[in-house]
């Protein structure tokens, strides 16, 4: 019986390993056979691999060893030999120790290649995820926990101008604008905060960025570092300067407008209750300026008000106010005074400014000035009425102006003899909600691009028996004041859907109604009421646009988004009402869920000839379209203003050029004929 030398053994031992480290498929089956053969000596042998089954038997099998190959249950397949009359227990030996061998190696083979393919795997998707991050457009970077940059995309590269070459390793500080962060506070250990912030490129420029932190974490979740993504949002940061100096910057003089004067002003008369003090405002007319401007031109005009503003300005202290109101009508705001003759003492001062006279083109001009003016807290303790009560003492100094034409005189409530008829009128609306004197207007909206009715605005009316249609500048800011605004609204709302519920039912097709929301009425039981109003009149969200006025998304922000979410979720369409005459910051503009914007008719009134009302129209329809909003504008009266608009971008439009407010059945006839509106002429060259 043929006995296998050690030697033999070790180099047979020795050649598995090699056949396993080098050989596949078929060369690897015939390798390990051949070695089985060699170890026990046998003429026929074979290696058997797990997932084969042989066709045949060896020769002479019935004398034949088989010997698995198997590694902790981890079967690989087996070996068989044949050809000799008998086989020693040394070589049943051997052939059981070549197996055990070549199953260990095959184990660790087996291991390698699972490891081999799971790093090929981690590297595809790291470089995957690596091709992500570097196309995007949003600057990605990693940082560890002391602030030293860890990673760098192409988003970066292309922001900043620093490869990561050049930026990685570095601290995140040197990307600064000279800003004092302390790195170690809660923000940045913690991260999940959205901020706007101002950084350096590589050249120098300096940009406003948003920045998102968010914490980067091991295998455990322990922080390890920060995730920050960064935009650059510096036209948005412009378009939101030049924005709010259009809203409360008067654009002939600088000088704040009514809008910020009346913020200042509130904003003093909070101090001044704090601290027990007394304020006034001054409501300033200038005399014989209509003349001038009548008869020297509108340039003339201006360059006067300029000055004029100048000369107020040096007249009064840093803390105080002076604002222009329109035209030739200016307020000053002061705070800090102790008693009236202060204020007196101010107003001669500021009639003083103006006795020199103003050279202007060649033109010396003379101008004088009324003064009313309204003392905190005794006529008033907000600034709307302030200068409300201001204008009116203004009105008795001009009626009994000196004859040089100067006149100071403060306001006291035997002036406003009109009290009685306010409490008249609100006595009469109060009637008018309980016997049915209400009624709805609704004013048409056309789509600019097809010319096509779209939808209309509901628009109340109050139908007096005996004064017939009041004006709704004379009851609504008056509701708003007393609280009935509230009442009013829910009738509106009523009536607005009794009405769709009408028009639904003869076969008219859905249009959005748009009713006006006021800020008393956005709670959180708004929502509520108004799903429960439509399921009533069978009416689905389409047939509804809620329109919310500007000032009333400025307080309790997370509150106000809260409601407007779950209106949007009901499907009800959301318009911005008035803007760009308050001021909404458009880091919140941008999270408001509204689908229109419009424009108010103040800022429409002076297209095409005011270049302010322009500006503010055109940069208010640029916003609007970057945030995938539609915009309507209000007060179109003449086809110039509707080619402006046309020609600037503008969606929607309202006003009498198309339609005044039509009683319903007019407005049912207008939708049937499908009115279009006239074509605008060109605009003289």
């Amino acid at each position: 019986m043929h006995e296998q030398p050690v030697a033999n053994y070790l180099a047979s031992s020795a050649a598995v390993c090699d056949a396993v480290l080098r050989l596949r498929g078929r060369a690897l089956v015939e390798e390990l056979g051949r070695i089985a053969r060699e170890v026990t000596g046998s003429p026929h042998g074979r290696y058997v691999p797990r997932e084969m089954t042989p066709a045949t038997g060896l020769p002479g099998w019935e004398s034949g060893l088989s010997q698995l190959i198997q590694y902790d249950h981890q079967y690989f397949g087996r070996f068989e030999v044949s050809g000799l009359d008998s086989y020693t227990e040394t070589s049943r030996q051997n052939l059981a120790s070549l197996a055990s061998l070549a199953a260990s190696v095959l184990q660790v083979h087996s291991i390698a290649q699972r490891t081999t393919h799971a790093y090929v795997q981690v590297e595809a998707r790291l470089q995957h995820q690596t091709q992500i991050l570097d196309q995007i457009h949003e600057s990605v970077l990693t940082m560890d926990l002391n602030g030293f940059i860890t990673s760098w995309n192409k988003g970066a590269e292309r922001l900043f101008g620093y490869s990561a070459v050049e930026a990685v390793g570095r601290n995140i500080i040197f990307l600064y604008d000279d800003e004092d962060e302390d790195l170690g506070d809660e923000f940045l250990e913690q991260g999940g905060r959205l901020m706007e912030v101002r950084r350096r490129k590589k050249n120098g420029d300096v940009f406003w960025a948003s920045l998102s932190l968010s914490q980067l974490c091991d295998m455990e979740d322990r922080s390890i570092g920060l995730v920050a993504y960064l935009t650059d949002i510096t036209e948005r940061k412009e378009a939101e300067e030049r924005i709010h100096h259009l809203a409360y910057y008067d654009a002939l003089t600088s000088l704040p407008n009514r809008s910020l004067l009346t913020k200042l002003v509130d904003q003093a008369m909070t101090v001044a209750q704090r601290s027990k003090a007394d304020g006034c405002v001054m409501f300033i007319d200038l005399n014989r300026f209509k003349l001038i401007n009548d008869t020297l031109g509108r340039a003339v005009g201006d360059a006067l008000l300029r000055e004029v503003s100048q000369r107020f300005r040096l007249a009064l202290r840093d803390q105080d106010v002076v604002a222009r109101l329109s035209g030739d009508e200016f307020a000053v705001g002061l705070f800090d005074i102790h008693q009236h003759y202060e204020a007196s003492m101010v107003a001669n001062k500021l009639l003083s400014a103006l006795n020199e006279p103003f050279l202007i083109d060649g033109h010396d001009l003379r101008v004088s000035a009324s003064i009313g003016i309204s003392v905190y807290p005794q006529d008033g303790n907000d600034a709307e009425t302030l200068l409300r009560l201001a204008d009116i003492a203004m009105y008795r100094a001009k009626q009994n102006a000196s004859s040089d034409g100067e006149h100071i005189a403060f306001y006291s409530q035997d002036m406003n003899k009109g009290m009685q008829e306010r409490m008249r009128i609100e006595s009469g609306l109060r009637q008018a909600l309980g016997n049915g004197q209400l009624l709805l207007h609704y004013q048409p909206k056309f789509e600019i691009s097809t010319g096509r009715i779209i939808g209309a605005e509901a628009l109340v009316r109050w139908k007096h028996p005996e004064r017939g249609l009041v004006p709704p500048a004379e009851f609504i800011p008056l509701a708003e004041a007393t609280g009935l605004v509230v009442q009013v609204g829910e009738w509106v709302l009523e009536a607005a859907c009794a009405q769709a519920q009408a028009w639904k039912e003869k076969g008219l097709p859905p249009i959005r109604l748009a009713v006006n929301v006021s800020a008393r009425e956005f709670t959180s039981a708004l929502p509520g009421r108004v799903m429960e109003t439509l399921h009533r009149y069978g009416l689905e969200p389409s047939w509804l646009e809620l329109e919310i006025t500007e000032s009333t998304l400025m307080h309790n922000i997370e509150r106000v988004i809260g409601i407007m979410d779950r209106l949007t979720a009901a499907g009800i369409t959301l318009s911005l009402d008035d803007f760009g005459t308050g001021y909404s910051s458009l880091s919140y503009l941008k999270r408001f869920p509204i689908d229109t914007l419009k424009i108010d008719r103040s800022f429409t009134t002076g297209i095409p000839v005011d270049t302010n009302d322009c500006a503010i129209a055109s940069t208010i329809i640029s916003i609007a379209q970057q945030l995938n909003h539609k915009v309507i504008a209000e007060g179109v009266e003449t086809p110039e203003q509707l080619a402006f608009l046309k020609d600037s971008g503008c969606d929607e439009v309202q006003g009498y050029l198309f339609s005044r407010p039509l009683p319903a059945l007019e407005f049912e006839n207008a939708l049937l004929q499908n009115w279009a509106p006239p074509e605008p002429v060109a605009a003289a060259g």
